[in-house]
């Protein structure tokens, strides 16, 4: 991109909320810098700063995006058809990507430090965890089956997480189409 491009308030902020997401899935929270993102946005500090006011508040909204980017809304979807999307849609190739996992891992080391970070979180994790159990129950119902749908949402959350962290670690241990076996298998007893 040719230095200092004049876009709209909202076209560069989601620029820099892209560059924000490669700095982090390039080298950690080591490249989520000031200086990192200008030069790869062709764009002043000042301009940053205008746009998030900090680089907490950046980083919050480059979590954000990627909780949009990532976690399909389930609540759009036919009910008998939410625990699929989700498993197809967390493990597909762009969600399950080196770059997306590392940028994941970035931000998940940042949680526990970054109070604005933790806010975002604990609100998407909300709403993710509500969707997940809301789909698991929809699924049991159309089943005819009873289940506590949220300690097995969140069990399959933590499985999909832990699926997702061993990606990042280890790409050759497990693939999108193992991991979403492996999903289907711990749900199968409990939805059929």
């Amino acid at each position: 991109m040719a230095r200092f491009t004049r876009l709209s308030s909202d076209d560069r902020r989601a620029q820099l909320i892209d560059v924000g997401l490669a700095c982090l899935a390039e080298g950690g929270i080591l490249h989520f810098t000031v200086d990192r993102i200008c030069k790869a946005a062709g764009v002043s500090r000042g301009l940053v700063l205008h746009h998030f006011g900090s680089m907490a508040e950046m980083l919050t909204a480059v979590y954000a995006q990627l909780y949009r980017d990532t976690v399909p809304d389930l609540a759009s979807l036919p009910p008998e058809t939410r625990v699929m999307a989700l498993i197809d849609g967390v493990f597909a190739p762009k969600a399950f990507s080196r770059d997306t996992l590392a940028a994941w891992l970035a931000l998940w080391g940042q949680i526990a430090v970054t109070p604005a970070l933790q806010a975002e979180h604990q609100q998407q994790y909300r709403v993710y965890l509500t969707q997940v159990s809301d789909a698991i129950a929809a699924l049991a119902a159309a089943r005819g089956r009873t289940v506590e749908a949220r300690p097995l949402a969140v069990s399959l959350i933590c499985l999909i997480d832990g699926l997702c962290l061993q990606q990042c670690m280890d790409p050759d241990v497990i693939g999108p189409e193992a991991a979403k076996a492996a999903c289907l298998a711990f749900v199968a007893p409990y939805l059929g």
